[in-house]
Parts: structure tokens; sequence; C-alpha cells
């Protein structure tokens, strides 16, 4: 699936590659990758807790790629340092701004499920292009409909065959008797393709939402009797419905489970959760960062998304399409 590495540029335009404190480990990564060098961005609190950015260098007619995960308890100051990163840099006659979010904050937002409830996730949107972002490169955005809140360019990518690749390399499932598991119907589609690319069945989830982060299975459809079974979700936060969920299919029959998602969010008590479910793996990508992942006796494997999002870095510097990076329609 992923058969082109990234060769070293031919610098006919100026790119520099920085990375905020949401995850620069991934940010060192793709840098590595592209065969550049993390520069330097100064971030800091001042005393009353404001954000303060400042780029250690001349960023006059570049190409600027801020790399910033917003995920964790200091979800509201990442969101800042991506934007007052992006107003230091546009200040400084950055030719573009390119923001690479791994993880999309407060997309779980986007749409009035209530009265008087907000959209965030198009509030974000609006305030990333007020900042002064030309693009934004992410991750299996938590609905693809936000790819519409922006006026900007979106390169909306999916870890979804990265995860099918570990499935296939290192597991020897009996593709025969393996079923992909949608947890909702919400998720079907992208389960589907997951099914298609292991050559697989999948199943469906019915659940019943009585609040926030609460669900029940009430139902599955297909079928799932004595089957191993593979969960795939966009993410993982508090794990209470998704352990529940996994209780469920037990008691309906199902055989070893799996669980994969793309963004390991892990909010307390999650991992306690999974490490107590009757789960045999659970797999994640590192556009969040995971510390208890691929410890010896962990559940948690953790693998990379670092060279996709540094093909699609590379795509957009030399304007080429991205699709052909993951596959094609990315339309989840």
């Amino acid at each position: 699936m992923y058969e082109n590495l990234c060769k070293p540029f031919n610098v006919e335009k100026n790119i520099k590659i920085y990375s905020g404190t949401g995850n620069p480990a991934l940010a060192k990564r793709i840098a590595e990758t592209l065969h550049l060098e993390l520069q330097g961005l100064k971030l800091k609190k001042f005393a009353n807790g404001e954000t303060y950015a400042r780029f250690g260098e001349s960023v006059r007619g570049d190409e600027v790629f801020l790399i910033q995960s917003i995920a964790g308890f200091n979800i509201n100051d990442l969101l800042m340092e991506v934007l007052v990163a992006t107003d230091a840099a546009k200040r400084a006659s950055a030719a573009s701004v390119t923001a690479v979010i791994p993880h999309y904050a407060y997309a779980r937002q986007d749409r009035k499920a209530d009265s008087r409830e907000p959209i965030t996730a198009r509030l974000v949107a609006n305030l990333l292009e007020a900042a002064g972002v030309d693009r934004v490169i992410t991750v299996d955005l938590h609905q693809g409909q936000i790819q519409g809140f922006f006026d900007v360019p979106v390169t909306h990518l999916t870890a979804l065959y990265l995860l099918g690749d570990y499935y296939k390399n290192h597991h020897n499932f009996d593709w025969d008797n393996t079923v992909v598991v949608s947890p909702d119907m919400g998720r079907a589609k992208a389960a589907k393709k997951l099914a298609d690319y292991l050559g697989c069945s999948m199943a469906i989830a019915h659940k019943s939402r009585p609040q926030h982060n609460a669900a029940e299975v009430m139902g599955v459809i297909g079928d799932i009797d004595g089957k191993t079974c593979i969960i795939n979700d966009d993410m993982i936060d508090t794990a209470g419905t998704l352990c529940g969920s996994v209780v469920k299919l037990k008691e309906m029959g199902a055989g070893k489970i799996y669980v994969c998602a793309t963004h390991g969010l892990f909010t307390e008590p999650a991992i306690q959760r999974l490490t107590d479910a009757p789960i045999e793996e659970v797999l994640v990508t590192d556009t969040v960062p995971c510390y208890a992942a691929n410890r010896e006796g962990t559940k948690i494997k953790q693998i990379s998304v670092a060279r996709e999002l540094a093909e699609a870095i590379h795509h957009v510097y030399v304007n080429e399409p991205t699709t052909e990076i993951f596959g094609g329609d990315l339309n989840l």
C-alpha cells in the first residue's frame, strides 16, 4: 500500500517544519522521513497563562508546516499554540502556513444534538482560518463533513489501511472466520472498507445513546458467533462504551475480540478499563502520544503514521494529489 518513500527535497522554494508541544515525537519522525530537521519554534506560557510563540529564524517567503496534535488535558493550550504560531508566521511574511493536525480537537461537537448547543468543530475551523492557516492536513476526522467547515483546502487522510496492514503482517487470522465490527451505523462505511481490505465479513452493532459518553449495544447486524472480531473506531476516549460493547458482544457469542482505532486518547480510567476487559489487543496510531503503548505485558500496541503524514506534506509541497498515498477514495 505504501511503496514510495519520500525523496530529499529539490529546494526550489523553502520549506520549514515546526512542532508544537502536542506530539513532538511524531513531528520528529515526520521530519526525519522528509530528510529535514525540525526548526526552532519557541513556545512558552506567561505567568498569567497566556501563550507566547516566536520563530527562531526568518520564515519570509517560506512554506511553513506546523505539526500539532490537539488532544490531552491541555487541549485548549495546544489549540492556542497553533493559532499564535500561525499568526507569528504570517506576520513574519511566511508564504503559507499548513497546519498538520493529526488529531483534530472538538471533532465530536460537529452538530447541534440539542437546543442551545454550539457547533464547536466549526468554531475551531473558523479560528484556524482567522489566524491565517492556508491549508489543513489531518487524519480520520470524527465526521468527514468537518472538511466542509473550512474555506481553505483540507487534506483528509486515513490510517484505516495502515491498521489493516498491521493485522495482515502481525496476525495469522483465519479471515473466513473473522469479522470487522462497526461500533455503530455511522462507522459502517469505514468498517466495510477495512473488511474488504482484509478480505473478511463485517457486522454492525446497534446502539442506543441515553446521554453523552454513554451507549449500550442493543443488537448486532451480522454473524459474530464464534468468530474473531475486530472492532474499528476513529478514537478511544474513556473506553467505557467500548468495554461495555465488548462484554455485550461476548455475551452474544463472539470469539476473540481485537480493537483498533486511529486516535488513542485514553482519558482516565481508559487504560484500566481496557486492561480488565476481555480484549486480546488494542491497536492505535501515534496521532496522540500514548506512553503506555508497546510496553511488555500491555494490550496496547501503537503504530506510526509518520511516513504517511510525511508523504502528504511532500505531495502538498510539490502540488501532487495525496489520494494515492492511502489507496483512493478517503470519504469515510
